[in-house]
């Protein structure tokens, strides 16, 4: 297993002490549990750059970064709806987008298709971590308004880009469907 998919493999490992971070309330638990998000999404950054740089890109890595990906936002966001940061529809719509990609991918994977990450893909991902840790961040600390406002205003950037990046996959790939 090259470098770029044990990064990836680490980026999954990362999401349960995450997840207990969040939901487990001891002092200063929302700044550990940041600083697990924000180590495990510059994660994603950082085995994205070695695979491209160092030509290690895998269909592993094509299949399991995104899943690791979509695993860790979907935690982080199931923790922030518990908290009550988020909507619940807003993060079943993100959910659904996510699961009917990876059913996408998983159907042009029996073809022998692998589906990369596309730049809207990509962008909604970035989106969806920044909206995560603004969140986070205005929990650790609320009486700083502007977080809250950030936050809440990414929210919805990443919805939107959550659908029309979830549109064009399927836009872009239909000859996996109607090859099916």
């Amino acid at each position: 297993m090259n470098l770029p998919n044990k990064i990836t493999i680490f980026r999954m490992i990362c999401i349960p002490f995450f997840v207990a971070a969040m939901e487990i309330s001891f002092p200063q638990h929302q700044l550990i549990a940041l600083i697990i998000f924000c180590v495990a999404s510059y994660s994603d950054h950082l085995d994205g750059h070695i695979a491209r740089s160092r030509h290690l890109i895998t269909d592993f890595g094509k299949f399991m970064d995104p899943l690791a990906d979509k695993l860790l936002t979907a935690s982080a966001f199931i923790c922030l709806v518990e908290s009550h940061q988020m909507m619940a529809w807003i993060v079943i719509v993100i959910i659904a987008r996510e699961f009917a990609i990876t059913g996408l991918r998983t159907l042009a994977a029996s073809s022998g298709i692998v589906i990369a990450a596309g730049k809207l893909g990509k962008a909604k991902t970035v989106s969806q971590m920044i909206t995560i840790i603004l969140l986070i961040l205005s929990a650790w600390m609320p009486n700083i308004y502007l977080l809250w406002l950030l936050g809440n205003i990414m929210v919805y950037v990443a919805l939107a880009l959550t659908i029309i990046s979830g549109i064009e996959y399927f836009v872009n790939n239909q000859n996996v469907i109607q090859s099916k």
